[in-house]
């Protein structure tokens, strides 16, 4: 296996880092028209239709798909987007989801055995400072529950992923395909009932092609593409050479946000930015991780 990238897979491992950090200011666009949870359905819902149709069920047990699409749909995205409708700003929600790795290796402890090794203190402390860092500007970007929300996705998206290490080698994206069927349902009832038909309707009459090209982004582009591609690249580089590519995925978020939106980038959130990818850093480049992260917002 080799261990550097030719240019023409750096190019499509930037491509994918760049659908995932700009997804952020995507799904706020989306949410200027389609309620959190609706938006949140709907995104599944193309990932599953039509292509349930033309892919088959990877060879993975029921439960182990309706964990990993409960997790992934109703408390990663469905957390997500709640918190992104108007609680935090995407440049923050793309740079706080990251403490995902940190739930991630907590889990793998829990199932596995897995020792805390130094780094990982060093690496988890580092990311603390950062976190604690955007809570002390509350009211400038986030606030306690856009933050809180953001972190039960990202402890949502962990799930998620220990759920995708634990179905073993599958076809991923045969795997999110199938997933997505058991993310539907809840998002779907959890709409009707908190946000309503009447705002539900109300978010069809204000949508335009760009929020359909927006919910279009998010599952074609940011799940079946940027899924698909990083399992392609996992498959030919060492995890060492891919996984710290993911690096870039909040510096993208921040910079369309601010862009695009006008997400203002005062020193305390560089100095956030910084305090959690010198935790993200030090975790990924320390050592050859064993677990890899299998997706992106």
């Amino acid at each position: 296996m080799t261990t550097h990238l030719t240019w023409r897979d750096a190019l499509l491992a930037v491509a994918i880092v760049f659908v995932w950090g700009t997804n952020f200011v995507v799904i706020r666009v989306a949410l200027d028209a389609l309620p959190p949870l609706f938006l949140a359905s709907l995104r599944f819902v193309f990932v599953f239709l039509p292509a349930c149709f033309f892919i088959a069920r990877p060879k993975v047990s029921w439960p182990n798909l309706v964990i990993y699409g409960l997790c992934i749909g109703m408390l990663q995205f469905g957390a997500l987007f709640i918190a992104m409708n108007g609680r935090i700003s995407p440049g923050l929600a793309s740079l706080v989801i990251q403490m995902q790795v940190f739930f991630t290796i907590g889990l793998a402890m829990l199932r596995t055995g897995e020792r805390l090794k130094a780094h990982h203190l060093l690496a988890f402390g580092l990311a603390l400072a950062g976190m604690g860092l955007i809570a002390a500007h509350n009211g400038h970007g986030t606030s306690f529950s856009g933050l809180s929300l953001v972190l039960v996705a990202a402890a949502g998206w962990a799930l998620g992923n220990q759920a995708g290490r634990e179905a073993g080698k599958v076809n991923m994206l045969a795997y999110v395909v199938w997933a997505a069927m058991f993310s539907i349902p809840p998002l779907l009832g959890l709409s009707l009932w908190l946000e309503g038909p009447a705002a539900i309707a109300a978010g069809f009459a204000r949508a335009t092609p760009i929020t359909w090209a927006s919910v279009l982004w998010q599952s074609v582009g940011n799940t079946m593409f940027g899924y698909t591609c990083w399992a392609w690249l996992l498959s030919r580089y060492p995890a060492a050479t891919v996984a710290p590519l993911s690096l870039l995925v909040p510096l993208f978020g921040f910079g369309a946000s601010a862009l695009l939106l006008g997400e203002p980038l005062p020193p305390w959130k560089v100095e956030a930015t910084v305090l959690i990818m010198a935790g993200l850093a030090v975790n990924l480049l320390w050592r050859v991780p064993k677990a890899v992260v299998i997706g992106e917002p």
